[in-house]
């Protein structure tokens, strides 16, 4: 059971509900407009990634490779951004429309093309870091095969 994707879903699935909660957190305090505190989602985000890296390093003791450790990293990340943006999509579709026309601004007239863009941007910027640190943390993560050097 401690596959890559397994490893991938149970840490993507640990990112999601920190994001989600901390979305709601400042949802509470009204802090949720302010896209500055998205930067606090790469916190958990690299956080999700790392130990789920770290975490299937150690169950799959000689098998590990750098494919299978960028790959359980970027399958973690896809799920995290995948369920977050289906959650973002719910909550500014049905739940709070006010929170999309407030945030697009006069930007865009037509609401639906503006919801989806905002979308998209939650969904690529997942992506975008997702790749990013997982390929990072495989320089951490990998095996050195450097050849001593006696000085």
């Amino acid at each position: 059971m401690n596959t890559s994707f397994s490893v991938a879903l149970k840490y993507g699935l640990y990112i999601t509900f920190c994001l989600i909660a901390f979305f709601l957190v400042l949802r509470f305090f009204d802090l949720h407009e302010n896209p500055w505190l998205r930067l606090f989602n790469g916190v958990f985000m690299c956080a999700g990634i790392y130990y789920a890296i770290k975490y299937y390093k150690s169950k799959s003791k000689g098998e590990f490779g750098y494919i299978n450790g960028a790959k359980t990293g970027l399958i973690t990340g896809f799920i995290a951004t995948t369920v977050f943006t289906i959650f973002m999509a719910i909550y500014m579709f049905h739940l709070d429309t006010a929170f999309t026309e407030k945030l697009l601004g006069s930007n865009f007239i037509d609401y639906e093309v503006g919801a989806n863009i905002l979308l998209f941007i939650i969904f690529i910027e997942g992506l975008a870091s997702s790749v990013v640190l997982a390929l990072a943390f495989m320089q951490i993560f990998k095996k050195s095969h450097n050849i001593p050097q006696n000085t």
